[in-house]
């Protein structure tokens, strides 16, 4: 008997006889909702169970099949013969691909109820899925050991191996392709491809064993063992650049999977818990260091490893207390990364070199020096570098004392108070004196460019000014030979800038700044010169154009900018860094800080030095320059310049170069445009998550700005726009300026407006809460800004569930604004309650409760100067009435009849949908029998 259940019982009966209505008649979502409902109130297992069954069903249709497993388990739990549950489980785990387990379930069925069609049509698919599966598996299997076959066959056609290896690699890229080589000792075979001399295959079975590595520990494990660091450190070594590049990158793959591993709880896809692969780690480490000094790796290898050692041991995070792996390469490894740093590639004996491996250097011994935490560690570095320089320069022969002074030279472009420790050293800085006068090219070109890495330090710099200026103007002008010519004006370029952009401050005669860069930019033109010297003649210019007048000059010279730009192509990263800084020197995109007037006046009267503004780095100035700029072509350069991937480099100089040009270029709306047409956009992406956190600012600033007036689809096409999201919702933060918050919130609105999955991204960047805290902010722009943005996030379901939330003061928050006097924010406001109360019409009932301005609030829409206001309005009141016949009498008995009336009338074409919106408000009315309709007229109230 009906009656003599208990209530809860009762009432989850009707809410599952409720849901099953729901269901026949297609409404899966509402009959979800009564399913759950009844579960939360019943207390009786055997009614769980079928209401369990029944939404298993209601996740089969909605395709969530993990739901659906895990609800038809529940009711089986209750009762294994469960015939609808099991078969519902078995099309679940059909579509989870775990096969095996359904073919279980399906038999089941089958065999409780053999005649039953669906059941048996079910296991006749399932087994065919399983015999592909398996033959899927096999082919694959096949396929590896045909690829093997050809491999090892050496009177195989050399084209037919290469092919072979070719597919490897395709194979390997899928991870059950990945397993199977490895499986199949395909180890072994990749080694012997390694020996094999020849280009192609070695190439093929590094980019195969990245693929077995990527993101796999216990297969790296294996690997780092099986194949060895000597064999990989032997192939980076080769002289050929592109075998040498793919072993670097092998060996960077490794050493991710290993210590991403040693971060997750599950190392590897095998779920198997592994040891600690600190021993590989260690060992690889090792390895690398050891290859520094030795004469058998090419210049290119030893370029890799010492970048592979910048990446790998300082410390990613400086939170992080543990720096025990810099404090063991500096004790295993530093004089074998002073014997590099020391080398002169001209003087015979020393390992080979490329044009970069001096300035690695200074990288990796400034990242060394900067992970160090005490003192006690700092001043151990020192001595080992005072004693590995003391110990050459003591030495009697001359080739000693030349790698003595290349090493201080390398330090002080590098950890730079070791240098200047080591440059302080009796004896050294008289020697480098004399040596500018040497005879011998070689020794005068290590003494002047050791001179110029002084100059740049300011400790030093009194001493050089005094002594090197008149030694230098002496080089310059009477030198017979280019080299030393370009050099000489570099330390006297550096020395003539020593007072950065301080207009006052200059240390040469009026014009001879000028004079210097003429020479810079006709050195840089002669392509007949090394690309070493006209590397400095840019070097030069990123001094001297801390002038306004020579950057004036140069941006006027078509030709010299063109092959700066053309310079900025090449590998060479000391190139990057000197067109980077003429490039921020030009835009006047470095850091100033503006003196606060006050303090100038009181530094005036206290006769102290007050910095000047030259004239021409006014902002008129500044924007002539950018333009220019962007018709020479700069902006490939810049995207040149960042594909170059050297974030050792930026980092080592914590100068973010590109992401300050860029920003400087996009400054102004007109230029932007441009920027994007010559692929600015695609530059700032790796930007935004490679450069350091202040550059990483300036990137995502950039790329605010161009999202906020640019199609974002055209400047970032396909999937790049959803990589845009992220460094645009890390602008929305307390740490940034409020016209980044406001670029942000801008930017943002634009990409949610464009579709559902841009939107759902922004959601899942946690940006929602974020935008809700900056509709609070004091600043009407930003205000407005992010109720803008609320309003296009607010088309997804995800936004508008939050605002079907009881316990929070969102919708209050937009009835409020809508009644505010700044336009903008009224109308981002008023435009998200009309299509909020359009798609959940039970939102209208709250909105009197909300504030009791309500009514007003909504009638001076209606009565708005601006036809927006007018419309949104309208929209608001019809959406009202509909959803609610008492709210339409409220409306109906205020003023809001009288607007609404005259408002219909209106014939202005302009104005049509405001008229729909107020006729259909009419309309409504009439039909509620809340007025009478007179021929269209309104003829007054019924009572």
């Amino acid at each position: 008997d009906f009656h003599s259940k208990p209530q809860k019982q009762r009432d989850s009966s009707t809410q599952r006889e409720e849901g099953n209505n729901h269901f026949k008649a297609g409404d899966v979502q509402q009959a979800l909702s009564c399913y759950t409902k009844a579960l939360k109130i019943s207390d009786c297992q055997s009614e769980s169970a079928v209401l369990y069954r029944n939404r298993a069903a209601c996740y089969l249709k909605l395709e969530d099949h993990t739901q659906a497993e895990a609800d038809a388990t529940k009711a089986l739990d209750v009762d294994q013969g469960d015939v609808k549950a099991r078969f519902r489980r078995a099309q679940a785990l059909q579509k989870l691909g775990r096969l095996d387990q359904a073919f279980t379930d399906a038999q089941k069925c089958a065999q409780l109820e053999p005649k039953n069609k669906a059941f048996q049509d079910l296991l006749r698919q399932l087994g065919a899925q399983i015999q592909q599966k398996v033959a899927q598996l096999s082919s694959t299997d096949s396929r590896v050991q045909q690829m093997f076959k050809l491999l090892l066959d050496s009177s195989a056609p050399i084209s037919d191996r290469q092919k072979a290896a070719q597919n490897l690699v395709v194979l390997s890229r899928e991870d059950a392709g990945a397993e199977q080589i490895f499986r199949n000792d395909g180890v072994k075979l990749l080694q012997n491809l390694l020996d094999s001399q020849q280009e192609d295959l070695i190439l093929s079975a590094l980019r195969t064993l990245v693929g077995l590595c990527t993101g796999h520990q216990s297969r790296t494990m294996a690997i780092v063992n099986e194949v060895g660091m000597d064999r990989l450190c032997g192939v980076m070594g080769s002289a050929a650049s592109t075998v040498s590049l793919s072993a670097c990158h092998l060996i960077q793959v490794m050493f991710e999977a290993l210590t991403e591993g040693m971060k997750k709880e599950i190392r590897g896809k095998d779920e198997a818990i592994l040891p600690e692969p600190s021993r590989e780690l260690r060992s690889m480490l090792r390895h690398l260091i050891d290859m520094l000094p030795a004469s058998s790796v090419s210049g290119a290898g030893r370029d890799s490893a010492i970048n592979l050692l910048v990446k790998q041991v300082p410390r990613k995070s400086l939170k992080n207390p543990d720096n025990s792996l810099t404090l063991w390469v500096i004790d295993q490894g530093l004089k074998k990364i002073l014997e590099v740093a020391g080398t002169v590639p001209e003087v015979k004996g020393g390992p080979p070199l490329t044009d970069n491996t001096p300035m690695s250097c200074s990288v990796l011994l400034n990242k060394l020096y900067d992970d160090l935490k005490s003192d006690k560690e700092r001043e151990n570095f020192n001595k080992l570098c005072e004693e590995y320089v003391q110990y050459h320069f003591g030495s009697s022969d001359m080739e000693s004392k030349l790698r003595a002074i290349q090493t201080v030279s390398v330090l002080l472009q590098g950890p730079s108070d070791v240098g200047n420790r080591t440059l302080e050293l009796s004896g050294i800085m008289d020697a480098v004196i004399s040596l500018c006068a040497s005879e011998n090219i070689t020794h005068q070109q290590v003494a002047v460019e050791a001179l110029i890495h002084a100059a740049g330090k300011a400790k030093r710099a009194s001493f050089i000014t005094a002594n090197g200026v008149a030694l230098l103007k002496d080089l310059y002008k009477k030198s017979e030979n280019d080299r030393i010519r370009v050099r000489a004006l570099v330390g006297l370029c550096k020395l003539g800038s020593a007072g950065g952009t301080d207009f006052s401050m200059k240390q040469f005669a009026e014009g001879s700044t000028l004079k210097l860069a003429k020479q810079c930019r006709k050195w840089l033109c002669n392509e007949a010169l090394p690309l070493t010297s006209r590397r400095w003649a840019i070097e030069g210019l990123a001094y001297l154009t801390l002038d306004a007048d020579v950057k004036e000059d140069l941006v006027e010279d078509k030709k010299a900018l063109q092959a700066m730009f053309e310079l900025a192509k090449s590998e060479d990263k000391t190139v990057l860094y000197a067109v980077g800084s003429t490039l921020v020197n030009c835009t006047n995109s470095y850091d100033v800080e503006k003196p606060d007037p006050q303090m100038v006046e009181l530094a005036k009267y206290a006769k102290q030095h007050v910095p000047e503004e030259h004239p021409k780095d006014a902002r008129s100035f500044v924007e002539k320059r950018v333009v220019k700029l962007l018709e020479a072509g700069v902006v490939s350069a810049l995207v040149c310049m960042v594909k170059q991937e050297s974030p050792a480099l930026t980092e080592a100089f914590s100068l973010p170069l590109p992401d300050r040009v860029i920003l400087a270029l996009v400054e102004r709306q007109e230029d932007r445009g441009l920027v994007v047409a010559q692929g600015g956009g695609k530059a700032l992406l790796p930007l935004v998550s490679e450069s350091t956190d202040r550059g990483k600012i300036k990137a995502a600033q950039a790329l605010a700005k161009i999202t906020i007036t640019s199609n974002p689809e055209i400047a970032f096409p396909g999937e790049r726009v959803y990589e845009v999201v992220r460094p645009l919702v890390s602008l929305l933060a307390l740490d940034c300026t409020m016209l980044q918050n406001f670029e942000a919130l801008m930017a943002l609105t634009n990409l949610a407006g464009i579709s559902e999955r841009l939107r759902l991204k922004i959601i899942k960047e946690k940006a929602v809460p974020k935008i809700e805290g900056y509709m609070f902010e004091e600043h009407d722009m930003v205000r407005a800004a992010a109720t803008e943005c609320m309003c296009n996030l607010a088309l997804s379901t995800e936004v508008q569930k939050c605002y079907l939330a009881t316990d929070s003061d969102r919708l209050k928050l937009l009835v409020l604004y809508s009644g505010e006097d700044d336009e903008r924010l009224r109308k981002a406001a008023s435009g998200t309650l009309a299509m909020l109360t359009g798609e959940m019409p039970e939102l209208c009932t709250r909105i009197p409760d909300t504030t009791s301005h309500w009514l007003e609030i909504f009638q001076a829409l209606l009565l708005g100067e601006s036809q927006d206001l007018r419309h949104r309005g309208a929209v608001i009141v019809m959406n009202l009435m509909q959803a609610d016949k008492s709210l339409a009498e409220k409306l109906m008995e205020s003023e809001a009849l009288e607007i609404l009336s005259v408002l219909a009338k209106g014939d202005d074409p302009k104005q049509a949908s405001i008229q729909k919106a107020a006729q259909r408000c009419l309309d409504l009315a009439t039909e509620y029998g809340l007025i009478r309709s007179n021929e269209g007229g309104v003829n007054g109230k019924t009572m």
